[in-house]
């Protein structure tokens, strides 16, 4: 096991250095990539600063940023180890002793979250399939743009919350709508950075999760 993990580097390299040899125009891929990051970092800020804080102010009717500022912590630590689990003490410690979250509450449903609710990895997947159709020439008519949300969606429930899980699950997105899988390894470039907005997003939506059931579940 020690052997694979030391030579992995050196077969991840020339990987995605394969797949860069085939490429005609770098330069065109190179922009194509910088889109790519740029769509998806605008989603996730989208989701993160807009559709989450909604939904907390539509079920809680509390300001939301006090809720994030006392969320500072987990989210550093979710930009750092780039991983949900190994977050999951971080973030209960926040909404427990930051937000005064019930811990019954919060020891369901953050668990919970962390394995199922991954709400910037779908959002992630999603767009990676229609970068990775674009790219090589194929049009995606209505009805496979809907089975790719659906099928992202589904993927990103099954993905572990370990760093890259996304890109496993990716496979069974592509394979939905026929897009060729070899292309993965060119995201591989630049998916430890977008990772960790991913995961910051998801720890996001575990600890807004927290506030709504403890909301709706306080005359209980």
């Amino acid at each position: 096991v020690y052997l694979i993990l030391w030579y992995s580097p050196i077969g991840i390299f020339f990987l995605i250095a394969g797949q860069f040899a085939g490429v005609e125009d770098f330069g065109k891929m190179m922009q194509q990539l910088g889109l790519y990051m740029g769509t998806v970092l605008g989603g996730i800020a989208i989701h993160f600063f807009i559709v989450l804080p909604t939904l907390y102010v539509v079920f809680t009717r509390k300001n939301p940023i006090p809720y994030y500022y006392n969320m500072l912590p987990a989210m550093a630590t979710a930009f750092g180890t780039d991983s949900s689990s190994a977050t999951m003490p971080v973030t209960m410690k926040c909404v427990e002793e930051r937000n005064m979250i019930d811990r019954r509450v919060s020891r369901f449903v953050i668990p919970v979250g962390a394995t199922i609710n991954m709400d910037g990895t779908a959002l992630y997947e999603a767009v990676a399939c229609l970068f990775i159709a674009q790219v090589n020439g194929i049009s995606l008519n209505f009805g496979q743009v809907v089975v790719t949300g659906l099928t992202a969606t589904l993927a990103a429930i099954g993905a572990a919350g370990i760093p890259s899980a996304g890109l496993v699950t990716m496979v069974m997105v592509l394979n939905a709508v026929n897009l060729p899988t070899d292309m993965i390894s060119v995201l591989l470039t630049i998916d430890w950075f977008l990772d960790r907005f991913r995961t910051i997003t998801n720890v996001m939506g575990d600890a807004l999760g927290c506030a709504i059931v403890q909301k709706m579940c306080e005359n209980e």
